[in-house]
């Protein structure tokens, strides 16, 4: 019955291990599948039930256009507004829906235990999308809500069950279809029109996103306000006294003045006099409060600020923090604990730790503090140590952040660190002075943060009407200064104060502007914009200032919370939002060449950038070679841009040219000693020649035929010419073994010979040192393989009686055979003879060079 079995999917396979160690006390068995699958038995409401436990790795799905609206030159940006979206497997090697789908045979019950925010809320919907419902029963779906992944959490959520929510689900939907069409819009047409007119811009897209470029405008922001500060000078009166045998500088009450002919007088003033007199003596006990509980937000401000950590990189050990059961969930708005919170507990695991347990020990015996009250934001706890751990378990940068959330967490149950103020005034010539001491009482929460602790500044005893002798008055002569850049840190407020982002997404969006290289991370993490990222920003100003302002995105935000609270129609919200982004859109398009005048101020015409390096096959005048990002070639006569490999260097193929076209061919040379070396025509490369060769290659699904297609054209070897001595016909030798690709020669890898796979990181080391190795029009009769010619060195041949010249199969030729060495492949040997090139023929779906760029610009995470 089906009834009697419960399928559970966590987010992530280390939590969905917990969850099963947890509720099967450690009685379980485990196979492997795409994910781990966990099975015991147990009770469920009641009932004596199979378990059976699994996991997704994040999204099961992302959202994306068709096919027919992948093409650059074809689409027109505008019509994405209205284009239809569709999901795909966000990681289809992972084979998650068909995981989920088998392992869901025959179970009557679901509960899903995915992160408890809407994006987890979404995915609870994407796994019940895989599951379906089965024809013989409605499966009963249940959700769990936990915070930590801790036994006492687990068996709580287990006892609380409730319903997914729809509307929270319909929200992430609606943001992600709003951002993929405003984002893709925008970045299609910025990147053809700027990247076809300049040579130096240095980036592969020129992106735009509600959230990315709101962030990138504080940055800029900041910078304009460095570049046209004009600093002034000022001057500030300070005496000096002797008491008690040292010498005291008292601080004025005007702090400083911009006349100097004023602040001399005053100097003068008091130098006359010279006699300080105590008009004044204050004491107060003033108490600095211990923090509230710790939310991400200022998770990774600290750990930009004070442990150099990027906030990409503070979230990822942040979460790997979380799965493995060391703090709570670390995504969370909430500074204030529930009125259920188990301190005592928590400060008890922390006990025997050998940094702070002697600490926490003396809390749990002298009495805790109750924290201050903070925000609930109704989500989960504030960030919160679950288990004890050292630095030789954690590794030096977990440690680090694991190390800062329990001081922050046992500091907010630490007494408040009191102190006493005291402030001497005096007089002297009429002006008015003072001089403040602090003297530290109870140390309180900054033993255990000692960061925050209060300053100590004895003052020596004074009288009140007592009267000292000034030692000497200097006049201070200062400049203003122009704020500092941006820190990381003020810009993770100034996001959350202006609701960019949400607690998840706050570091992808930083992240985002620093690879897209609008900033670069400077000393002390300060957010530096460059010239790119100056001259966008300028010139949406001078467009639309709503563009690059955060009231856009928070905008967005609001809309997309009446929807997570079912306060609005998911569709309505979609579709009046794309209408007002529409709007801009065509209004930004009409208005470009107010922001292409700031360009061309700041960035080279594609006519004067780069070398010369390769004939025109059209004009038969040579191109030039831009390497700045986007690596690509132009024609000045043609006007015409051929984008190249991003990742290689580029060189002249002995100036051979296309049978096609007449252009001259390039050869890319991959980094690393194991790089691949492979030759290319610009034209093709850009514009496959052959009918179908999109499909045929797999090229399309990498957009290459776009005008802007990136890195996913056609090089030589994917070519199906017949003639050509640089295809794949005349230089491909046999299948890989380890994926469906061929395996071709490597033009120019002498005195190295080798073969590299046209799909995969697949080589085959040839004899090394010969003169020449070359294929032949030749087949191997028993396994249709290239036959290859090789001209052994004469001081190093294998052969007999000094022969040089070999001719034979690498599979089935035993002196070949012997000779050639595979890298980087779990098999290469004769049983590999029925995988023939004859067999896949055109059929080598090669996807272009090294890491591929998405030039369809499908961002998730804008």
């Amino acid at each position: 019955m089906a009834s009697n079995k419960v399928l559970m999917v966590a987010e992530k396979p280390s939590i969905a291990f917990s969850i099963a160690n947890v509720l099967s006390s450690g009685q379980m068995s485990t196979r492997k599948a795409s994910t781990d699958v966990h099975e015991f038995e147990g009770t469920f409401h009641g009932f004596h039930v199979q378990f059976k436990v699994t996991s997704v790795i994040g999204h099961v799905f992302s959202l994306d256009f068709p096919e027919t609206y992948q093409n650059w030159t074809v689409t027109d940006p505008l019509d994405l507004f209205q284009a239809p979206v569709r999901k795909a497997e966000a990681n289809p090697k992972a084979h998650i829906r068909r995981h989920l789908s088998q392992e869901a045979r025959g179970f009557g019950n679901l509960v899903l235990w995915l992160d408890c925010d809407r994006e987890g809320e979404n995915i609870c919907f994407e796994v019940i999308d895989c599951i379906g419902h089965t024809n013989e029963t409605k499966r009963k779906i249940y959700r769990a809500r936990f915070s930590s992944v801790t036994e006492k959490d687990i068996l709580k959520a287990m006892d609380n069950l409730v319903e997914p929510n729809k509307d929270e689900a319909l929200a992430v939907d609606a943001r992600q279809e709003i951002d993929l069409k405003v984002g893709v819009a925008f970045t299609r047409f910025q990147t053809s029109f700027f990247q076809g007119k300049y040579g130096n811009l240095d980036a592969r897209v020129i992106s735009y996103g509600p959230c990315q470029t709101p962030t990138l405008g504080f940055c800029v922001q900041r910078y304009l306000q460095i570049n046209t500060f004009k600093p002034e000078k000022f001057w500030s009166v300070r005496p000096y006294i002797l008491q008690s045998g040292y010498e005291l500088q008292l601080d004025w009450e005007r702090n400083k003045l911009f006349d100097v002919d004023v602040a001399v007088m005053f100097q003068k003033l008091v130098m006359e006099d010279g006699i300080a007199e105590v008009t004044e003596i204050s004491e107060k006990q003033e108490s600095k409060g211990r923090p509230s509980g710790l939310n991400t937000v200022n998770l990774l401000k600290i750990a930009s600020s004070a442990l150099g950590f990027g906030p990409q990189m503070a979230m990822q050990v942040a979460e790997r923090l979380y799965t493995q059961g060391f703090v709570s969930y670390p995504r969370t708005e909430s500074t204030a604990y529930p009125s259920s919170f188990d301190f005592r507990g928590t400060l008890g695991a922390q006990v025997n730790n050998p940094v702070w347990g002697s600490y926490v020990q003396r809390l749990l015996t002298d009495g805790y503090q109750k924290p201050r009250s903070g925000t609930d934001a109704g989500d989960h706890p504030p960030v919160t140590p679950l288990r004890s751990a050292t630095e030789d378990m954690l590794g030096n940068d977990a440690w680090r952040l694991y190390e800062y959330v329990c001081k922050h967490f046992i500091g907010t149950v630490s007494p408040d660190c009191k102190y006493v103020r005291t402030k001497a005034e005096f007089s002297i010539g009429g002006e008015f002075f003072h001089c403040v001491g602090q003297r530290v009482l109870v140390k309180g929460f900054t033993s255990i943060m000692p960061w925050l602790a209060v300053n100590e500044k004895n003052l020596p005893q004074f009288t009140k009407g007592e009267k000292i002798e000034v030692g000497r008055v200097d006049l201070h002569e200062g400049m203003t200064s122009p704020p500092e850049y941006l820190s990381e840190s003020e810009l993770i407020s100034l996001m959350e104060k202006n609701g960019i982002g949400t607690d998840a997404s706050i570091s992808v969006h930083i992240n985002n502007i620093c690879e897209r290289n609008y900033v670069q991370v400077q000393a002390g993490r300060k957010l530096v914009p460059t010239a790119l990222g100056i001259t966008l920003i300028r010139g949406y100003q001078c467009i639309d200032p709503d563009l690059c302002l955060p009231d856009i995105r928070s905008f967005i935000e609001q809309q997309i919370t009446l929807v997570a609270k079912g306060q609005a129609d998911h569709f309505c919200v979609v579709q009046h939002v794309l209408q007002q982004f529409r709007q801009k859109y065509s209004y930004f398009v009409k208005q470009i060449e107010n922001m292409d005048a700031l360009f061309e101020a700041q960035f080279s015409p594609l006519a004067d950038s780069g070398r010369v390096l390769s004939k025109c096959g059209k004009c038969l005048r040579y191109m030039k070679h831009i390497s700045t990002q986007p690596s690509r070639l132009y024609c000045n006569t043609c006007e015409e841009v051929y984008y190249l490999p991003q990742n290689g260097t580029i060189k002249l193929y002995k100036e051979l040219t296309c049978p096609l076209d007449n252009f001259e061919l390039l050869i890319c040379s991959m980094p690393g000693p194991d790089g691949k070396s492979f030759s290319l025509c610009p034209y093709c490369y850009n514009s496959p020649p052959f009918e179908g060769i999109d499909t045929l290659f797999g090229a399309a699904k990498s957009g290459s035929s776009g005008k802007l297609g990136k890195g996913a054209g056609m090089p030589c070897f994917l070519c199906p010419h017949p003639t050509c001595r640089h295809s794949l016909i005349s230089q491909g030798v046999c299948a890989c073994p380890e994926c469906s690709g061929t395996l071709v020669l490597d033009p120019v890898s002498a005195p190295k010979w080798r073969l590299c796979c046209n799909m995969c990181n697949f080589l085959v080391l040839l004899p090394q040192g010969a003169h020449q190795i070359s294929t032949t029009p030749e087949r191997c009769p028993e396994c249709d393989s290239t036959i290859i010619e090789v001209d052994f060195n004469k001081k190093t041949t294998p052969l007999e009686d000094g022969a040089t010249l070999y001719t034979g199969c690498i599979l089935c030729d035993e002196l070949l055979h012997s000779l050639v060495e595979m890298k980087y492949g779990k098999s290469f040997f004769r049983g590999s003879r029925g995988r023939g090139r004859g067999s896949r023929r055109g059929r080598g779906r090669g996807r272009g060079t090294g890491k591929m760029v998405d030039p369809k610009m499908s961002f998730r995470d804008f």
